[in-house]
């Protein structure tokens, strides 16, 4: 394992991917890979064998989400109280403004293959590593557009050396941290909710413990929405 200086790696990742490069990285809840340039997306697809049905996410923190998120006040309510009172790891499928200047350099094969119509998902409060790239990215217009470092359907991988070979080879940067944060039995990632509904998309890390936060706090429990 490398010695983790997070800003530096932080910076390194986020050069990369301006640069039109592909980075593997641990977030808290599985080895992630990131690009941005309509090239790396299509490398990140090709490597992972992913059907392009599925999109990529986009690696966020909450400013990202107060500027860019299209939901009411209950909605960022509940987001806020997910990731900063409890600390939990949360994404979101939201409708987004997809006007904002800040996905004005994506190609239209970029946006499409990383968002659905009027929504994006984005990753939310991941880790010390993952939240610095996000600030980075933010403040320099480079959408951190990829999905959980495996090849398709085969789980999220917690540590580097369980992330496939042919995945690892596909990186122009591999940042190395031990163990992840979190797991999950089913090699499931971090829990999806869908906004304004609150339908969840993926039962992952921590779904339990948000539905029944979310439940609490705001009256409707997403287990329940259908």
């Amino acid at each position: 394992m490398t010695t983790r200086d997070v800003k530096s790696d932080a910076a390194r990742l986020l050069n990369t991917v301006a640069q039109g490069g592909v980075g593997i990285f641990a977030t808290d809840v599985g080895y992630a890979i990131i690009g941005n340039g309509e090239a790396a997306i299509a490398r990140i697809f090709a490597c992972k064998q992913r059907n392009f049905d599925k999109a990529c996410g986009m690696f966020s923190n909450w400013d990202m989400f107060d500027a860019l998120a299209q939901v009411g006040q209950r909605e960022r309510k509940i987001v806020d109280t997910v990731i900063h009172e409890h600390g939990l790891p949360l994404s979101v499928v939201t409708p987004y403004k997809i006007g904002h200047p800040f996905f004005s350099r994506l190609t239209p094969l970029t946006r499409e293959r990383s968002s659905r119509g009027d929504t994006i998902d984005m990753l939310l409060n991941a880790g010390a590593l993952h939240d610095e790239i996000a600030r980075l990215a933010w403040s320099r217009g480079v959408p951190l557009l990829g999905s959980s470092a495996n090849q398709s359907l085969s789980g999220s991988k917690y540590k580097l050396a369980d992330v496939e070979q042919a995945v690892r080879d596909e990186a122009d940067l591999v940042i190395d941290y031990g163990d992840t944060k979190y797991s999950h039995p089913a090699g499931m990632g971090s829990s999806i909710i869908a906004l304004p509904s609150l339908k969840p998309i993926r039962k992952g890390i921590k779904f339990d413990e948000i539905c029944s936060l979310i439940a609490q706090r705001f009256g409707t429990d997403p287990r329940a929405v259908t």
